[in-house]
């Protein structure tokens, strides 16, 4: 398939509207941390910002994988309409307790909430990008898993570009408006394109309790893809830690935000570079490379002591982000039954943030500790969870323990719903051969 043709391809599946929106409706989840941090540190102080940071994070932890099974079991219209506009309340509620200075248990209840009812975006447009691409019986197999390796390189590029230019947002909103209007746009875009990705015609149905409750979620393969997960949480929340350390101790804290964007431009370029040219390599060989090249690409972090290095050190890193990523989420689909497919990609999801808040709050107490150049202990850290991914991929991600699912296992209702999307979406599209 060539260059020329392969996003039009990708993109055709569902529609051109798809990523867009579901680009959109992503941005409140990266939003809301640094929104919340940027408002409570103005108005309550860091200590109180960071706690309540804490808990939306923990909250959206919990609930992901629960949002991601309802979502399975019900379908992901009516659940993601619930979600968005319950998390666009709770985002409404925690902005009026900070504003009108409720006692602080109230507002860290209400972040928590906030983190509760974010609606799985992310997850669930895998998810959705994987029901589209499953190949029937008919099918060329290889080809179709082609796709949907391209598919979840593309998903993932647009990811990356969510949580850069959400931070972004927030920062400008703040600083042009008020300390509570990143909070505030996030409000307003998930209840309204978290509303158009729940009612898009894509949106799989749910399946039934007994298929449902026979599809074993829990399988060896996925256990050690949550534990790459939460490993590489703990690469960036170390080395965001170690960033914003790095940023104190040269007396510009707000170049934190710029240096930690420097990976998400190469990563979402090399996610599009995946999309585009695929990797030809089995996937748990990509993931072994990918994570072994991201632990290399960690060491310079070791010798930097200013902010060009900085940059160009994180900006590395993320060459190795979106081809670890690719391959995660590639096996996830490879190993979970399709039937329990958004409770898996949310169960990984929910490993980046554990391993993110472990690590951050780890990293930060050695910077604090470590004199005036911490940093390098933070730093320290983030290797040390690259090293530690390594040998688990080495060890565990191999071929034999991630069975392929056959085709022909999804729910009629999510497969007559994709072959609707894809259908309507041909009809507006032409097919490239």
């Amino acid at each position: 398939m060539s260059v020329r043709r392969t996003a039009p391809r990708v993109t055709q599946i569902a529609g051109p509207a798809l990523p867009a929106i579901s680009f959109a409706a992503r941005l409140p989840a990266a939003i809301c941390p640094i929104g919340t941090l940027l408002m409570l540190t103005e108005l309550r102080g860091i200590g109180a910002a960071g706690v309540a940071a804490g808990m939306l994070w923990s909250g959206q932890a919990v609930g992901g994988p629960f949002l991601g099974r309802c979502a399975d079991r019900r379908g992901h219209r009516p659940v993601i309409l619930v979600a968005s506009l319950a998390n666009a309340a709770a985002i409404a509620l925690f902005v009026a307790s900070a504003l009108t200075a409720m006692p602080f248990v109230v507002q860290a209840a209400l972040a928590g909430a906030v983190g509760l009812t974010v609606p799985q975006i992310g997850p669930l447009s895998r998810t959705r990008w994987v029901v589209l691409t499953e190949p029937g019986d008919d099918q060329d197999q290889a080809a179709a898993k082609e796709l949907t390796r391209r598919a979840l390189s593309f998903d993932t590029s647009v990811d990356e570009v969510s949580f850069m230019a959400g931070p972004a947002l927030a920062g400008v909103m703040v600083v042009l408006i008020a300390p509570e209007a990143g909070l505030v746009l996030a409000g307003l875009l998930i209840a309204v394109f978290g509303t158009l990705f729940a009612l898009h015609p894509t949106a799989p149905a749910g399946t039934p309790a007994e298929a449902a409750s026979q599809a074993r979620l829990l399988h060896p393969a996925l256990v050690v893809l949550f534990g790459m997960a939460l490993l590489q949480g703990m690469i960036w929340g170390s080395a965001n830690a170690g960033t914003s350390a790095l940023s104190e101790h040269l007396g510009n804290t707000g170049m934190a935000g710029f240096v930690w964007g420097a990976m998400a431009v190469t990563s979402s370029l090399a996610g599009l570079l995946i999309t585009v040219r695929p990797v030809a390599l089995e996937v748990t060989l990509q993931l072994r490379i990918a994570i072994s090249a991201q632990a290399v690409l960690l060491l310079p972090l070791l010798a930097v002591g200013g902010f060009p290095a900085a940059t160009a050190a994180v900006a590395g890193i993320g060459l190795a982000v979106a081809p670890h990523l690719t391959a995660l989420f590639s096996l996830a689909e490879q190993a979970a039954p399709l039937e329990r497919m958004g409770e898996a990609m949310a169960l990984l999801g929910s490993g980046l943030i554990v391993g993110q808040g472990i690590s951050a709050l780890a990293a930060g107490q050695l910077a604090q500790h470590s004199g005036s150049a911490g940093y390098h202990s933070a730093f320290v850290l983030t290797c040390a969870s690259g090293a530690v991914a390594v040998a688990v991929a080495c060890v565990f991600v191999r071929p034999g323990i991630f069975p392929r699912r056959t085709a022909g296992v999804s729910p009629a209702a999510a497969t007559d719903s994709a072959a609707s999307a894809s259908a309507s979406a041909s009809a507006a599209t032409p097919t490239s051969h």
